[in-house]
């Protein structure tokens, strides 16, 4: 503990002392407050900057775990590899490195060791699978009109479910002009324009013709 609390130890001292602030955040729950999910390292900036800043977090192996898991993983690579460094140049020259040439050395050991670490954790950490569909999917499904009677220029609307099962209500027109799709109607959804799709009687014979 001596060693630990020696001046030229101090920051790795205080990077344990991070990594165990952030396990005790964990315990009482408070984790979803420090990124507890996974990072989106492109964000929102322009083309050229997200592809040069999504590069660089893939290298640091940012977004493959929790960020608060990414931190925990860097704190404690920093910490073991620098009292590690400082033991070995104590041994060999008689006395460690100073704190700021430490912190350096070890900083850079770190930041690749950390990437390696979390890119092992990142092939068995569970991640969230969305079953979102994007709105144009749902052309060429089929759905019944629940409210009212389709006309052009009068949608009605319409539950259509999408290849994961999951209900979406949309806002139907006849494909074809003249026609009405009455409420209880099975149809089959061919385009969409804005918010409206446009659909076929699906109870009869399919005629795409405009």
């Amino acid at each position: 503990m001596g060693d630990l609390l020696a001046p030229e130890n101090t920051p790795f001292a205080v990077a344990l002392a991070l990594l165990g602030l952030l396990a005790l955040v964990q315990l009482v729950g408070l984790g979803h407050l420090l990124g507890h999910g996974d990072v989106d390292a492109g964000g929102d900036a322009p083309d050229g900057h997200a592809d040069v800043g999504g590069g660089l977090a893939s290298l640091l192996g940012i977004g493959r775990v929790p960020l608060i898991v990414w931190l925990s993983c860097l704190l404690a690579c920093f910490a073991l590899l620098g009292l590690s460094l400082q033991g070995l140049v104590a041994g060999i020259f008689g006395t460690p490195f100073g704190a700021a040439p430490a912190t350096g050395a070890a900083l850079l050991a770190a930041l690749p060791a950390n990437s390696a670490v979390t890119r092992v954790l990142g092939l068995v950490w569970p991640h969230d699978e969305t079953t979102a569909v994007p709105v144009d999917a749902l052309v060429g499904r089929r759905g019944t009109i629940a409210v009212g009677t389709a006309a052009r220029g009068n949608p009605a609307r319409a539950v259509v479910h999408d290849l994961h099962g999951q209900q979406h209500n949309v806002m139907v027109e006849p494909h074809h002009d003249g026609e009405t799709l009455a409420e209880g109607t099975q149809v089959l959804l061919v385009r969409r324009e804005g918010e409206i799709f446009y659909a076929l009687d699906g109870q009869g014979p399919i005629r795409l013709d405009p």
